[in-house]
């Protein structure tokens, strides 16, 4: 139904425009109610209008390839939406549903010509509106795509966390145990048959049996080692709980892809049973022609 120049009140697109171009765009303009739930439009169909919320909220959302619903954005009151089909002439790219009793402006190509013409500022104000669907778009894929838990607790790691990480696998590995046998080696000999003995004390080097000085360098160490593994193995934990919600996320869409299979093939198979009831319907026809 046509619409009255009342309800370009409170939209930015028609507020630029005079008074007079207003009522003149308002004779063209159509207006279109839909009540909650009912769908405007869905994915693949043709596309020859853009539209303006002028009250209610429109859902536009697409399916993947395993048939989850991917909600783009929710068009408002004041905000456009269905203008790529219109530019380009193809078909609808999401589904447009409404998520409450809502009202539309409803432009065709001509309409949008006319405002153009009016007000070529129009143009700049529909370009920002797709660069923000553009966008809301990259947010979606980046956040949808299937992580790698290595990059993402690396970009997350501090310098303290680098050091235990690098003195972890340090005190696992042959340099580690061959470089104390080597000291310990070397620490006894010069306290036992190398450095000579103290004359009133009696005792041979700067740390004699039984290594006491040893002792508590190696129980340092040791303690350490020990703070250093941990915070090792606690950045580890999160990196298992990383990459057990990446296997989660790909364990849903694995079961959310064999669902929409198992719906692709009951539905072609409906399709073969009509298809064999028609045949079954054309021959027996036939056979009777050919009797009579």
């Amino acid at each position: 139904m046509p619409c009255n120049v009342e309800m370009f009140a409170d939209i930015d697109l028609f507020n630029m425009l005079h008074k007079e171009d207003q009522i003149a765009l308002a004779d063209v303009v159509d207006y279109e109610q839909l009540e909650a739930g009912q769908t405007l439009f869905q994915t693949g169909d043709p596309g020859d209008s853009l539209f303006i919320v002028h009250s209610g909220e429109i859902e536009l959302y697409i399916k993947d390839t395993a048939g989850q619903k991917i909600v783009l954005t929710t068009a408002r009151e004041g905000e456009m939406f269905g203008e790529l089909a219109l530019l380009d002439s193809g078909p609808r790219s999401a589904t447009a549903l409404a998520l409450m009793d809502s009202g539309l402006l409803v432009l065709d190509r001509d309409d949008l010509l006319l405002l153009f013409q009016k007000r070529p500022d129009a143009a700049l104000h529909m370009l920002a509106a797709m660069s923000g669907m553009t966008r809301k778009a990259d947010q979606l894929l980046r956040t949808r795509v299937s992580r790698n838990a290595n990059e993402e607790v690396q970009e997350n790691l501090g310098v303290l966390q680098k050091i235990a990480d690098w003195l972890a696998w340090f005190s696992g590995s042959m340099p580690f145990l061959l470089s104390h046998t080597v000291w310990f080696a070397v620490w006894i000999l010069l306290n036992t048959l190398i450095l000579p003995r103290d004359p009133e004390t009696k005792l041979r080097g700067f740390d004699p049996y039984p290594f006491g000085l040893l002792t508590m360098i190696v129980s340092l160490e040791a303690i350490f080692l020990a703070c250093f593994v941990l915070i090792s193995q606690n950045r580890q934990a999160q990196k298992d709980k990383v990459r057990a919600d990446i296997e989660y996320d790909v364990n849903i869409k694995a079961e959310l892809e064999v669902a929409h299979l198992h719906e692709k093939t009951d539905r072609l198979y409906e399709e073969m049973l009509a298809r064999f009831v028609k045949l079954e319907k054309a021959l027996a026809q036939q056979t009777q022609v050919e009797k009579a």
